[in-house]
């Protein structure tokens, strides 16, 4: 299976700051990846040179077997960046026709705007949109070359819950049609919604790529929430790392369940489960290295 792109030990620099710090990533085609970390982990510096916007100062990063700078490769990418930035006397059709036209083969503007629910603004100038209007345009203009590989840098940012989970079922729609997709988020619940494979980052490294279900059993923890009136008794019983409110974080959850029936210790409302994306995320960001930049 040939990568579509590929970071190999890269490195950037930005003066005497490291944003980049020998990373080495592949994107398989089909696959669906979630790029997470703190701010300042390096996300967007990866997004960038795989667009070809930065050179890295040291390694390799390839797209679609070429340079991210060659229009020939860039013709089968498509990218939402961060920043909403659109002509606000233009129209939104219009705009979809602009961008559409760089591409040799483009979904029609029509079936595009429907797809994003922007089919009734088609004629309405994109100044008077909302932030979240025009967000979902931003996204919408990723898909219109009708890419192989689709890179989106905090795509909900601005949009409620209800357009946040709309906007997800359009780009599982658009992945199940066979377009590979990377995404940014703060939003945990997106990632955990989306990706099948996680890339965890943190002072400029990969702390962690694996897929979702790896990167949460990287924790090595099952939660445990329970009532008891003697609470504190429970939580000091063997195997417990630590609590939180009314939930215990165990390694064993069977060696603690076993321990808390020998110990006659009443309690209600058991359940166990195990880690959130959100906890398994602090829990390898906090314990990484800081790498002094």
């Amino acid at each position: 299976m040939t990568a579509l792109a590929r970071l190999d030990s890269v490195t950037r620099t930005f003066g005497p700051v490291t944003a980049v710090d020998d990373v080495s990533i592949t994107i398989d085609p089909g696959s669906m990846v979630g790029l997470l970390g703190p701010n300042g982990a390096g996300k967007t510096t990866v997004m960038s040179m795989l667009q070809g916007l930065r050179r890295p100062t040291s390694g390799t990063v390839e797209l679609f077997g070429g340079r991210p700078s060659d229009p020939r490769s860039r013709a089968r990418l498509g990218c939402t960046p961060q920043e909403t930035a659109l002509p606000d006397v233009l129209r939104v059709g219009e705009v979809i026709d602009f961008v559409g036209a760089h591409f040799p083969d483009r979904t029609p503007t029509a079936e595009l705007a429907d797809e994003f629910g922007l089919g009734e603004l088609l004629r309405r100038q994109t100044g008077s949109l909302s932030g979240g209007q025009k967000r979902r345009l931003s996204v919408a203009l990723a898909f219109v070359g009708k890419p192989q590989l689709v890179l989106l840098d905090e795509p909900t940012t601005g949009l409620d819950v209800d357009a946040r989970r709309t906007l997800w079922d359009v780009v599982r729609a658009q992945h199940d049609r066979g377009v590979t997709i990377v995404v940014t988020s703060h939003y945990l619940e997106e990632i955990e919604a989306l990706a099948e494979r996680v890339i965890v980052m943190g002072n400029g490294r990969v702390l962690a790529d694996n897929s979702l279900a790896g990167v949460l059993a990287l924790v090595g923890q099952r939660l445990v929430t329970l009532h008891s009136p003697e609470f504190d008794r429970i939580a000091a019983l063997e195997g417990v790392m630590r609590f939180d409110g009314n939930t215990l974080f165990v390694e064993d959850s069977d060696h603690f369940i076993a321990r808390l029936v020998q110990s006659g210790l009443p309690f209600s409302d058991l359940t166990i489960r195990g880690a959130s994306l959100e906890e398994a995320f602090l829990s390898i960001t906090d314990s990484s290295v800081p790498s002094g930049v």
